[in-house]
């Protein structure tokens, strides 16, 4: 049998309420299909998601980190890492038909 390291990645597009601990640390939780997960972090990596928040219209955070300590319905996130992506819209699509009505309508006029 060989050792591994498990990692979760957690995905998120919107900021969580967090609290405030010890030396300016943040601390929230994040329901995930039930199970509760509890992640710590650095001021420096909360800022990535404030900076995401109030800098992009869309934006998506990958959250990774070791699966720390579990209860029933809960675990703790250990050593998160956190990067922020700007998430642009989608073009918007023209149907055909909108292109030859489109065309139709330019040529006549």
């Amino acid at each position: 049998m060989i050792s591994v390291k498990l990692e979760v990645t957690i995905k998120i597009n919107e900021l969580p309420e967090a609290k405030t601990i010890e030396n300016n640390w943040q601390q929230f939780n994040i329901d995930c299909d039930g199970r509760i997960i509890s992640i710590t972090v650095k001021p420096k990596i909360w800022k990535k998601l404030t900076d995401a928040a109030s800098n992009y219209p869309q934006w998506v955070a990958a959250i990774a980190g070791k699966l720390g300590q579990q209860t029933e319905h809960r675990f703790i996130l250990e050593e998160p890492s956190i990067q922020v992506f700007e998430r642009k819209p989608k073009a918007e699509t023209t149907s055909a038909v909108g292109l030859l009505l489109e065309k139709v309508i330019t040529q006549s006029g």
